[in-house]
């Protein structure tokens, strides 16, 4: 896409946790595109995508683990002179843009480091556990997050969940925010929709039906659950994993993978470079998210629902959750309650193939734009070119 209205002069600052992360990347081609002069403070995360360099001025500021909040800390104090030395750079920004709340605490000490009011935009992700938690580092974190959220100008969620059930209900958040979901880039809108996959209920390899999680494979108590149903639906469902092992442990998985024959490990792929192979012969995408299922779990729209929806692979989700709450108003998926295992052994013991064959045609004749940010991103920038209102609620993006 090329510029579309900004100023060649226009300068934006972009403080990132991870420069090597998708959505990172596919943020910094958005601001890119619209025509942006962009530099990026950053750190770096041995995750995945670990050999990525960017072709955009990029200032890197170390390197940092997830959960490992003490290791954080000390690599923010040690960023901060490296930013120093880049005080006429950041006095030029008319934007900074930070990526969770260890970003925002750079992006507020490069403002009093430029000497001027640049503008502040958060954008989050996910709400990280200890951020909800009731021990003491939880409310000085909430406490530090809210002296940020007093001085920004617009904050922009991933889902609406996060703004209904945390930074207004517990943060009491007061500045405009901008929903910004996790779809699939602009370039998607090029591609057929729908994939090589067999005809509903005649799924290769002699199973009934095949499933698919894919992307970051995380939470024990997730994957135990797939096991077990893995061990009862032997001959009828297989379970397939596209992506890279977290917070599961891994021997374990190793070695539920070797003593089911109707668990495979593909292992990790390029996004969204491989997104049609992973999706190719799937009837199924896991979306049921137990980690954090009292809040991030619950309040995030993930983005295999959007890579799941374009490529016509109806989602599997728990009740009650955001994106539940999606696939069930337009009739695309199905929820579960507890208990899950049981609900879901009796769902694909019974499900006919003429019934899902209809919530997959339901699911391809949405709308592409309901999985491909065609002008999202767009809307966000022709938003952060003019002043901000203040006023509490969803940012008016026309």
């Amino acid at each position: 896409m090329p510029p579309v209205s900004a100023s060649p002069s226009t300068a934006i600052v972009f403080f990132s946790p991870d420069v090597t992360d998708v959505s990172t990347i596919k943020r910094a081609r958005t601001f890119l595109d619209y025509g942006y002069r962009l530099t990026m403070f950053s750190f770096r995360r041995q995750r995945y995508n670990r050999g990525y360099q960017p072709d955009w001025p990029c200032v890197m500021l170390g390197q940092t683990e997830d959960g490992r909040y003490g290791q954080r800390l000390l690599a923010l104090l040690k960023a901060l002179p490296r930013i120093a030395r880049y005080r006429r750079l950041l006095q030029q920004a008319e934007l900074f843009y930070a990526r969770n709340v260890d970003q925002l605490l750079l992006a507020l000490a490069a403002r009093w480091l430029a000497g001027r009011k640049v503008r502040i935009v958060y954008e989050v992700l996910d709400i990280q556990p200890i951020l909800v938690g009731r021990r003491w580092l939880s409310r000085i974190l909430r406490g530090v997050e809210r002296f940020g959220l007093r001085r920004i100008d617009l904050l922009v969620l991933s889902s609406p969940g996060f703004w209904n059930n945390y930074f207004s209900a517990l943060q009491g958040c007061r500045q405009p925010w901008f929903l910004l979901e996790n779809k699939l880039p602009p370039q998607f809108g090029a591609r057929p929709r729908r994939s090589a996959q067999s005809p509903a209920g005649s799924s290769s390899g002699g199973y009934r039906w095949t499933v698919g999680y894919c992307g970051l494979i995380r939470g024990q108590e997730t994957f135990n659950l797939i096991v077990r149903l893995a061990q009862r639906l032997r001959g009828i469902v297989l379970f397939k994993f596209h992506g890279l092992v977290t917070t599961v442990d891994r021997e374990g998985f190793s070695r539920a993978i070797a003593q089911n024959d109707n668990m495979i490990y593909e292992g990790p792929y390029v996004s969204p470079r491989n997104l049609p192979e992973v999706y190719g012969d799937l009837d199924f995408a896991w979306a049921i998210d137990l980690e954090n299922a009292e809040h991030n779990s619950r309040w995030l729209l993930p983005c295999r629902y959007y890579e799941a929806g374009f490529f016509g692979v109806p989602c599997l989700t728990a009740r009650d959750f955001e994106v539940a709450r999606l696939v069930e108003r337009h009739r695309t998926g199905w929820s579960f309650e507890p208990p899950y295992e049981d609900a879901l052994v009796a769902f694909f013991r019974n499900l006919e193939p003429a019934v899902y064959a209809q919530h997959r045609e339901r699911l391809m004749a949405m709308p592409e734009s309901s999985f491909v940010a065609s002008d999202d991103g767009l809307r966000l920038c022709r938003m952060l070119d003019r002043p901000l209102n203040r006023a509490t609620g969803p940012a008016d993006s026309r």
